[in-house]
């Protein structure tokens, strides 16, 4: 186990106008998984070669464990990462491709089979071993990959969108065995995706990338209560935020036909405008009587006990609005709703820079 320190890294590639990573700065504890995630683009991917020793570092430094690696190769890194691909050897057996890294490095064949089933039986790959990669599912051929990774016993684990290739059922059953897997082990893991879910269900800490910049990092319960700025406001959640712009008054942020009230700090920094941020399920449907924003409904998402409605405001000044509701009872599309706020949910943005107002 390790620590991992990026300390103001940059990467840019040839004919790049800008850097791919810009100056991020980010401690990873030992033993902790951190999930990088953003738009494809963001920098994430660049970042994780970097740490595994693929892509030069153009500025900064990188630490393992408090030693500067920014010069050492890969072989030296002591680390092991899951592809997207699974890159396993097709001509070889699962418990064959599992144990290569540890027939390289000398141990005996009766060492190496100790070792692959005790691998084996925790990835539940017992009763695969002995076929090879083509005759497997993709969530078993991941399995493989993230055998043949743990079997070394590395000082960190990196993964680049290992579960891109799986239909949505397997992905979801797959992320709670890495999840749960890498809590047992105990390993430093860096995980990369631009699923914002995964991140949310996997992550012990969130790092959140836009243009090669560091936007956030903390706890998924941090950036989905209190986002940074307006871009991981809309980014972390599904559905996104809520984001329309509203004007101050005396007492507050409009909102359609009410006010939602508003710190006076805030509201003197806002400069007369601001950016409101409302998530679906902090929106319920009023009485036309009662003060809120009246929404056409376009879509109805139907899933079960819940649903959701996407909507748009009415004006010349369209705004899209999505908002959770009880799957048994709700509108339909074609229907007008009046919709209402928890007071005490908004979130509040500078309307020009988009970082949060607090």
């Amino acid at each position: 186990m390790a620590t991992v320190t990026f300390d103001s890294i940059s990467c840019v590639y040839p004919g790049a106008e800008r850097p791919s990573v810009d100056q991020l700065d980010l401690d990873i504890k030992d033993g902790e998984f951190l999930v990088l995630v953003g738009p494809s683009g963001c920098g994430k991917s660049t970042t994780l070669r970097m740490l595994a020793g693929l892509e030069e570092v153009h500025s900064g430094r990188i630490l393992i464990d408090g030693k500067i690696v920014d010069d050492s190769p890969p072989k030296d890194r002591d680390i092991a990462m899951v592809f997207q691909n699974y890159a396993l050897y097709p001509h070889m057996t699962v418990a064959e491709n599992m144990g290569f890294a540890l027939k390289i490095a000398g141990m005996s064949k009766a060492e190496r089979s100790t070792r692959v089933r005790e691998i084996a039986n925790m990835l539940d790959l017992e009763p695969l071993l002995n076929r090879k990669p083509k005759s497997l599912s993709g969530g078993q051929r991941q399995r493989v990959a993230m055998g043949r990774a743990i079997i070394r016993e590395p000082q960190v684990f990196l993964m680049d969108e290992p579960l891109s290739n799986l239909d949505a059922k397997l992905r979801v059953q797959t992320r709670s065995q890495i999840a749960s897997m890498q809590r047992r082990l105990g390993v430093t893991t860096v995980y990369v995706t631009h699923d914002q879910t995964e991140a949310l269900t996997m992550g012990d800490r969130i790092a959140v990338l836009k243009d090669g910049l560091l936007q956030q990092v903390g706890t998924p319960r941090e950036l989905y209560e209190s986002p940074s700025n307006d871009f991981v406001a809309g980014f972390i959640g599904s559905p996104a935020m809520n984001l329309v712009e509203a004007n101050v008054v005396d007492t507050g942020a409009s909102f359609g036909s009410m006010t939602i009230p508003v710190d006076r700090d805030v509201a003197r920094a806002s400069g007369g405008l601001l950016k409101l941020g409302i998530r679906p399920e902090d929106l319920k449907i009023v009485s036309r009587e009662e003060p809120g924003l009246e929404v056409v409904i376009d879509i109805v998402e139907e899933l079960g006990a819940d649903g959701f409605v996407y909507g748009h405001t009415l004006g010349d000044k369209r705004v899209n609005i999505v908002a959770r509701v009880d799957g048994r009872v709700h509108p339909v599309a074609g229907d007008t709703a009046m919709l209402s706020p928890l007071p005490d949910r908004a979130h509040f943005f500078d309307a020009g820079t988009g970082l949060r107002l607090s």
